[in-house]
This record gives structure tokens, C-alpha cells and sequence, in this order.
């Protein structure tokens, strides 16, 4: 299995990128987890323009990286960690041997980016810094492989 997460932008907090290489190591036992950082665009000045052009590095790498593509969205569906694990399960018996996890700039996605999802999923209707939740979403993935593989850190 192939897990990868496409983001936009570079972690700055050290506390951030110890927990998400701590939960990259733990995720080496359930095939290659991947996080792939592109270049942050934001220009206040001229957002739409920003947003085209992640959201082209976006669609470049989804285009490589050919898989199960779920967009983290605050208008996305909400599920417990046992609800998704289950969804992950179903994922791999459809045939998909890779999923990719996309976290967009700090001024969305284009509606193309929207459309080349499988699944819009929302964590929460709050907004969280995109750094963190790059750590919450590493985090979830361990669980839901955990879940799935019966192993005892979900409680």
C-alpha cells in the first residue's frame, strides 16, 4: 500500500515534523507512507492566481502518483476513525494500491481539484493551522491501519 500525502508548504515547528516523522516510521510496517510538500504560491495580492497555480502542482503530482485521491475538506464527510478505517479496507479491495491524502494552500482548492476526488473529507467544521493538521491526519492514518490490522493503539 501506498500512502501519500500532498500538501502545500513546508513545516516550520519542530514539534510538528518530530510527531509526523514519528508516525511515518510507524506507518513503514503497512507499506510506503509519503508526504510531498509543494511550493506554497499565497499572494495576497492576487489569490485566484495562487490557487490555479498549487492547484496545477496539485493535479501534477495526483497525475503521477495515480491512486484513490481523498481532498481533506471542511464541506467534505465526516467520519468516526472506525467508519474510515473501514472505508481504507474497502479502498484496497477495490483495487486501489495507493491513496493520496491532499491538504491544499491556505487559499483552497479549484473546483478541478474537487473533481479529481474520490471522496471530500472533513475532520471538523473548525479550520486547523495546515501544518497541524498534517500531524492530525498522520496520526488518523496510523489509527486507521492500526484498526484495520487489529493492532491495540486505537482504544
Amino acid at each position: 500500500m501506498n500512502i501519500n500525502i500532498i500538501c502545500v508548504g513546508k513545516i516550520k515547528d519542530k514539534y510538528i515534523s518530530d510527531g509526523i516523522k514519528e508516525f511515518s516510521k510507524r506507518m513503514q510496517s503497512f507499506g510506503k507512507f509519503s508526504i510531498i510538500e509543494l511550493k506554497e504560491i499565497g499572494n495576497d495580492f492576487d489569490r485566484t492566481n495562487s490557487i490555479k497555480k498549487e492547484c496545477k502542482n496539485i493535479l501534477e503530482v495526483l497525475d503521477k502518483k495515480k491512486g484513490y485521491n481523498i481532498l481533506l475538506d471542511i464541506q467534505g464527510k465526516n467520519f468516526s476513525s472506525e467508519e474510515m478505517s473501514n472505508k481504507i479496507e474497502n479502498i484496497c479491495i477495490n483495487g486501489y494500491s495507493t491513496i493520496n491524502f491532499i491538504i491544499g494552500g491556505s487559499y483552497g482548492v479549484s473546483d478541478e481539484v474537487r473533481k479529481t476526488s474520490n471522496l471530500l473529507l472533513s475532520f471538523s467544521k473548525m479550520t486547523f493551522p495546515h501544518q497541524l493538521m498534517r500531524l492530525i491526519l498522520s496520526e488518523q492514518i496510523y489509527r486507521w491501519f492500526s484498526i484495520i490490522n487489529n493492532i491495540k493503539y486505537h482504544k
